[in-house]
């Protein structure tokens, strides 16, 4: 025996929009008014999948449900051998049509994209999406209105951020390892060389303590920099290999 023929729930687009509109209209009173970054490719690597020069010069105000209502997932803060490091994983929910509205029409995407950022001004921290799925509701009344978006703390990789949005750009300023972003420039945005051309950073580049970079360039005021290497190798020791033959 097939369904009831009087009751049509896949083809009614007057149903459609209207569950739609709840939808917006619930993400608007329970989510929360976040900063959407897209970012844009510069020397993608097909093979690797990675791309070692991408840059975010887009921010776009949308309106997100958090759906990790009880806090943070992931693994959280642990220490490995790099060190600490911090996974806090959120998992957001946006409209489609607010997506398709407000974001796609300038980037020409579908839908949300993986390696795009999200900026959560309530905690003042930088997501980036891993993983969009795309199947949040299946088809309710034969339609998709939302895209589920698990995303990561993200880790700066000396990408370029020219957002216009202070508190997102400022990432660039303080874990920006490019030694052009620590060079002295004058006012006709000329970069400084002493007589060997090198670059004249300020003095806060040292604290990255760079092996092999540090030791390449000239602090300002100052004539003496590391020496590189040798700081922490010591070519002495003898190769316990060798049999002997120094």
């Amino acid at each position: 025996m097939g369904t009831n023929f009087y009751f049509s729930n896949f083809s009614t687009s007057q149903e459609q929009r209207l569950l739609e509109d709840l939808i917006i209209e619930s993400i608007r009173i329970y989510g929360q008014e976040m900063f959407y970054c897209p970012r844009s490719l510069g020397n993608f690597d097909p093979m690797y999948g990675a791309d070692d020069r991408s840059s975010y010069q887009q921010a776009f105000s949308v309106e997100m449900y958090i759906k990790s209502v009880d806090g943070f997932s992931g693994d959280g803060s642990f220490m490995s051998k790099f060190g600490l490091e911090i996974r806090d994983r959120v998992v957001f929910s946006m409209s489609q049509k607010i997506y398709n509205d407000e974001i796609s029409i300038y980037t020409n995407t579908i839908r949300p994209l993986e390696g795009d950022i999200i900026y959560f001004p309530l905690n003042g921290k930088v997501f980036q999406i891993k993983n969009v799925n795309k199947f949040e509701m299946f088809y309710q009344l034969n339609k998709l209105q939302t895209w589920e978006m698990t995303c990561e703390l993200f880790e700066y990789g000396n990408e370029v951020f020219n957002t216009g949005i202070t508190e997102i750009d400022a990432i660039q300023i303080q874990f920006s390892t490019d030694i052009l972003d620590w060079a002295i420039q004058t006012e006709g945005a000329d970069y400084l060389v002493d007589e060997d051309g090198n670059y004249i950073v300020m003095e806060a580049y040292a604290d990255f303590n760079i092996p092999g970079t540090v030791d390449k360039v000239l602090k300002e005021g100052s004539n003496n920099y590391p020496t590189g290497s040798n700081a922490f190798i010591d070519f002495t020791a003898k190769d316990p290999f060798s049999e002997g033959i120094v």
